[in-house]
């Protein structure tokens, strides 16, 4: 999994039939100090996240392991909403 920023969406009308029903966000990846890595992927949303979030979301393979993806043309899902990240004691992101 990799962490990231939502930072937009994508907005599809036409699309495979296989996608019909999923939302797209934008998101850029994060480091473990929060900072964007310059990474940026449209993802499909599973947990409602929404633009100013920070997410994991997995890619590859893995993006299709979630039930509103499995076996859909997808090559990132988000799948959790992050409330917390602390590294070593130190709090990197709280989420507001």
């Amino acid at each position: 999994m990799q962490m990231g920023l939502v930072v937009g969406t994508v907005v599809s009308t036409r699309k495979e039939e296989e996608l019909k029903g999923l939302r797209f966000l934008l998101v850029r990846e994060l480091d473990q100090s929060m900072k964007e890595t310059g990474k940026m992927v449209v993802a499909t949303d599973g947990v409602g996240a929404g633009t100013g979030e920070v997410v994991l979301y997995c890619s590859g393979s893995s993006a299709r392991q979630t039930v509103a993806t499995k076996d859909r043309p997808v090559d990132a899902t988000i799948m959790a909403i992050v409330d917390l990240v602390e590294v070593g004691g130190d709090t990197r992101y709280v989420k507001p």
